[in-house]
């Protein structure tokens, strides 16, 4: 079927080929965004759990350094227990924590339907051939045009 067959010029085809290729391509950019929010929101709440576990790990060293430095001093149950049952708790929070973060991390793939749509757009478009046109005789180079300086003397 040729452009006169259907009435349209070749400038009507030629638009409405882009109209549908960007069209085309602004589903592929939309469908992307989709998918990259989506692990973008998981990546973020297993790295915000990931630091509360680094930040509930470092409050913990301070506490085991005193329950350490208590023991010693009193060599018995008083003060320095009730520190390490605190730093305890807080290395028990950072472990669930860290494996919150992991099995959320672990969930976060690479956008698998765009990477496929995009991959079958590229394939359909490497298909298309486009009208011979004739190719254009190579223009010659100018020629230098020398300057000639008259002095007035």
């Amino acid at each position: 079927m040729s452009a006169a067959d259907d009435g349209r010029s070749i400038g009507q085809l030629v638009a409405a080929a882009t109209t549908e290729l960007s069209a085309l391509v602004h589903e592929e950019i939309a469908l992307a965004k989709a998918e990259l929010r989506q692990d973008v929101k998981r990546g973020a709440i297993g790295s915000g759990a990931a630091v509360a576990a680094g930040v509930l790990l470092l409050f913990s060293l301070p506490v085991f350094s005193f329950a350490a430095a208590y023991g010693i001093h009193n060599l018995g149950l008083g003060l320095a227990w009730s520190f390490t049952i605190v730093g305890g708790v807080y290395v028990l929070l950072a472990a669930v924590l860290l494996l919150l973060a992991k099995s959320k991390l672990s969930k976060v793939k690479p956008p698998q339907r765009s990477i496929s749509s995009a991959k079958e757009s590229a394939a359909v478009l490497s298909n298309v051939k486009p009208h011979p046109r004739p190719v254009p005789k190579a223009r010659e180079e100018p020629r230098a045009v020398e300057h000639v300086s008259r002095s007035s003397a």
